[in-house]
């Protein structure tokens, strides 16, 4: 399950540290799953399920590791550091209210039938979880727009990939103080790939061009233009270059016109962009799916510098904010 690190412009773990949440989370997932696979093979499920009827089976991403009466003295002013000065908060004590927002609960609405029954079962659990973390902080959050839950791009993105592949999400960069979304960002161990969607009616096809505009054809419908995908692709690789360019990043960059249920015909194939169509995308998603490097450091550092350009807008969490400004007072109280 490929990890998301940013979606929009939502605020997201991994901006906090973006070298020790990738592998915390593949980690525990093949804890959880290893786990689960083993009780359903040993015909263990259904005390699993007696279980789950008393207290949620848990696996806690995020442990208090000390207690402290004076808790609120060591935030005091934490909501209004820096990105990097906030990652620290992860090392103090979660209030309780909060706790189970970093914690993935196992669910079991219905007995699996089979072993890939349970897996997708699995993977559908880990894709929300994994929409938490993409839009909020231990005590920081962001509004998601319900849309990117019923999302078929996402959902391919994060399920179908590995562990070790980040993606960000229609992010949106912010160069020169003017915010500019992109597609896809799907950063590999080995690459980079910015990656624009040419999708519309199955079997539509796209006669490519090195016009402002490109036709749709499809049988049922007439012929109708649409904006050259390759103007977001050049423009996306282009924000990544730079970036990287800057941070002293060395991961190859490369651009792809994705159509999984179409067709493509561009007569001179340009030299730079991957062109991927219903002839040509099977082979290429396999060749990814079957890349089992580990994360790699010039990955991180490529995500870091990447994220440390995008846009994030989010509000403290009501238990945390209410909790704070209830100090603040106590403090301004003190004679």
């Amino acid at each position: 399950m490929a990890q998301l690190i940013k979606m929009q412009d939502y605020i997201s773990r991994y901006e906090q540290d973006i070298y020790r949440y990738p592998t915390q989370f593949a980690r525990l997932k093949k804890q959880q799953w290893d786990k689960l696979k083993a009780a359903y093979e040993a015909g263990e499920l259904d005390r699993l399920y007696s279980e789950h009827a008393e207290r949620e089976t848990q696996v806690k991403f995020d442990t208090p590791r000390e207690e402290s009466k004076g808790l609120f003295k060591k935030v005091k002013g934490i909501f209004h550091r820096t990105g990097k000065q906030d990652a620290k908060a992860d090392e103090l004590l979660i209030p309780n209210q909060i706790e189970n927002t970093n914690v993935f609960s196992l669910r079991f609405p219905f007995r699996p039938a089979s072993l890939d029954e349970l897996k997708q079962n699995f993977l559908n659990q880990l894709l929300r979880f994994q929409m938490k973390w993409g839009s909020s902080t231990l005590h920081e959050k962001s509004f998601v727009d319900q849309s990117f839950f019923l999302d078929e791009r996402l959902r391919f993105f994060l399920q179908r990939f590995p562990d070790t592949f980040l993606v960000l999400y229609k992010p949106i960069f912010l160069l020169k103080n003017a915010p500019v979304e992109v597609d896809v960002i799907l950063l590999t161990p080995v690459d980079a790939w910015c990656i624009t969607f040419l999708e519309a009616e199955e079997n539509a096809a796209f006669i490519g061009s090195g016009d402002r505009f490109w036709v749709r054809m499809h049988h049922k419908h007439p012929d109708k233009k649409v904006l050259n995908p390759m103007l977001g692709a050049n423009r996306m690789a282009n924000i990544v270059s730079r970036v990287f360019e800057l941070y002293e990043v060395n991961v190859p960059i490369k651009k792809v016109i994705l159509s999984r249920n179409g067709y493509v015909d561009y007569p001179e194939d340009p030299y730079d962009i991957t062109i991927l169509d219903k002839r040509t995308f099977p082979e290429w998603f396999e060749r990814m799916r079957a890349i089992s490097s580990p994360l790699k450091a010039q990955q991180l550092k490529g995500a870091q510098a990447l994220l440390e350009y995008c846009q994030t807008t989010s509000s403290m969490r009501p238990e945390w904010d209410a909790e704070y400004n209830q100090t603040e007072e106590n403090e301004h109280a003190k004679p």
